[in-house]
């Protein structure tokens, strides 16, 4: 992650949340995420982690919905924001400065292992995924928001899928298309991958 370490995304913190998907302030795009979320998740409260979670704001939207979160990220000012938007909010989440490529948990720790536009920018996304897999408990969740942008990054959903099947039997993905969770109309690539074991 070395192209985008904290310091690349320190540097856009302050205006990370102007993207509607980011921020989450437009309701209807906030309401999209819950929808979206919500039913692909164990019943709360579940034990999640947020693998870079930027400015936190579906650790808050799990977190409101009663799931018991540990946040994330490698860049102080994400965290900063992250921590200050769920103070905002009233909420209980557990924030952690580290990487998430080398998860400072023990083994079997968690129902579910979120990430959103993460895994595309790991230097060993192979490597990270099977850390991940250990933290979950039996029956545990591997949900992803992944894409592939007009740019050319980020990973296609049969690469993504590629790589969660090497380690996981059961593997689903879902074009994530509809403009409300963007706040517009796209172009790209954006998915949800659920694997549940």
């Amino acid at each position: 992650m070395d192209e985008y370490g904290p310091r690349f995304w320190d540097a856009h913190a302050a205006s990370f949340d102007d993207e509607a998907d980011h921020g989450l302030s437009d309701p209807a795009v906030r309401r999209a995420w819950r929808q979206l979320l919500l039913p692909v998740l164990p019943a709360a409260p579940a034990t999640i982690v947020d693998f870079g979670c930027g400015t936190g704001s579906l650790s808050v939207l799990l977190a409101e919905a009663g799931h018991d979160v540990h946040a994330v990220d490698n860049a102080p000012r994400m965290l900063d924001l992250a921590r200050q938007k769920a103070t905002n909010t009233g909420v209980a989440v557990t924030f952690l400065h580290a990487d998430a490529a080398h998860p400072p948990f023990a083994p079997s720790s968690f129902d579910v292992v979120l990430a959103r536009h993460v895994l595309w920018a790991l230097t060993e996304p192979d490597v990270v995924l099977a850390r991940w897999i250990s933290l979950l408990r039996p029956h545990g969740r591997l949900v992803f928001v992944e894409g592939h942008w007009s740019t050319g990054a980020g990973l296609t959903a049969d690469h993504c899928r590629s790589l969660v099947s090497r380690h996981r039997q059961q593997v689903d993905v879902q074009l994530l298309d509809d403009p409300e969770l963007w706040g517009a109309k796209i172009i790209d690539e954006r998915y949800l991958l659920v694997s549940q074991r």
